[in-house]
């Protein structure tokens, strides 16, 4: 029996094991580390994953990203409703107030909470540790950011036990931040002597969490922990906002009125931010 840590991220998720004395990454179908955090349903088949990625401009409506946000939350929830504007698919309230995606799957309408999307993914990790392990994975730990609530947690742990996984803990991602380095440290100070404090900083895709920690030989202690709402997301949406302005001034297209073509952009204005921090000189983005 195989325990695999889960990296569930906003956009991407990552899959872990510890074999032959160190971490080791699981490469998916793709032979990728990491798997998008989408879910997508065709007339009669659902894709998870790159795949579901992979085919988002051909199925706009009934492919669904962005669901981790929100986990254990109300329809009427000021966080949901900012949200809501990002998504070019159809999202409602549920009989007892939740958040619910509307799909049409084998013929019928369907409304899907964020759970059961998280839990159709992380069907998707399974089967991908399965294959690389040779071995059926039953228990999990999972990841969490450090400002999820307990609404939160509680959903994640629920969409876990639909996928029929076994969550032995949720860590806070700072945490097993500070972990990863201190399991490696070997001068670290013994317990008689001053702690090593070390910051951690984890800038994520909607978010930037940091923590404070001292560390000692096979100790570590968390000092404090904060977070904002800024994430890597909130860059691409500046500069494909600059673009949009731009494209209004120059060629008079309203980009936002067509959800199509505002994922195509935000698509490769990610890509012109990646080569934007590996460079300084002036670079080309063709649409």
């Amino acid at each position: 029996m195989s325990v695999v840590g889960i990296d569930f991220g906003n956009d991407t998720c990552y899959i872990s094991v510890a074999r032959q004395g160190g971490i080791e990454s699981i490469a998916n179908d793709y032979s990728l580390r990491q798997t998008n955090s989408y879910v997508a349903f065709g007339e009669k088949q659902r894709t998870l994953g790159v795949a579901a990625k992979s085919g988002q401009m051909t199925n706009v409506k009934k492919t669904f990203f962005g669901f981790k946000r929100l986990l254990g939350r109300k329809y009427d929830d000021p966080h949901v409703k900012a949200e809501l504007g990002r998504f070019p698919f159809d999202v409602t309230a549920t009989e007892d107030g939740g958040v619910g995606f509307v799909t049409e799957f084998l013929g019928q309408k369907k409304l899907l909470s964020a759970e059961q999307l998280t839990a159709a993914l992380f069907t998707k990790l399974k089967i991908t540790a399965e294959a690389a392990l040779s071995a059926v994975v039953n228990d999990v730990v999972v990841s969490v950011p450090s400002y999820f609530t307990d609404a939160e947690r509680r959903a994640l742990l629920d969409a876990a036990k639909i996928a029929g996984l076994n969550v032995l803990k949720l860590m806070n991602e700072t945490t097993a931040t500070a972990l990863a380095y201190g399991i490696y440290k070997q001068d670290l100070p013994e317990s008689d002597k001053p702690a090593r404090n070390v910051v951690f900083v984890d800038a994520g895709h909607v978010g930037t969490q940091v923590a404070a920690c001292s560390f000692h030989k096979g100790k570590l202690t968390m000092i404090s922990s904060a977070f904002c709402d800024v994430g890597g997301r909130l860059f691409d949406e500046a500069i494909a906002n600059q673009l949009v302005s731009d494209f209004a001034t120059s060629y008079k297209i309203d980009v936002r009125s067509n959800k199509k073509a505002s994922l195509k952009l935000l698509t490769e204005v990610e890509k012109l931010k990646k080569l934007m921090s590996a460079n300084s000189n002036k670079l080309p983005i063709n649409i």
